[in-house]
């Protein structure tokens, strides 16, 4: 999620299984539970309809920025 969030997309399966060392399948199975919590979506890409993009969603960007703000405190000492 973290590399969707922070990288520019586009994402897809393939390339985020290659970026995080790990078998396209861990990727399918992370993204069905992402997915069933509406913190990422799978689309067709248009230009080429083997691949599946990985895309952000209004949900997950919302839970990023109060994650976010969660280290901010703990950081600062604020979060016990």
């Amino acid at each position: 999620m973290f590399t969707v969030y922070l990288d520019p997309p586009p994402h897809t399966v393939r390339g985020l299984a290659a970026t995080l060392g790990v078998s396209k399948p861990a990727i399918t199975r992370a993204l069905d539970t992402l997915g069933g919590l509406d913190l990422l979506k799978r689309t067709r890409d248009e230009a080429d309809r083997r691949n599946v993009l990985v895309q952000r969603t209004v949900k997950g960007a919302a839970f990023m920025h109060d994650f976010a703000d969660i280290i901010v405190r703990s950081s600062r000492g604020l979060v016990a």
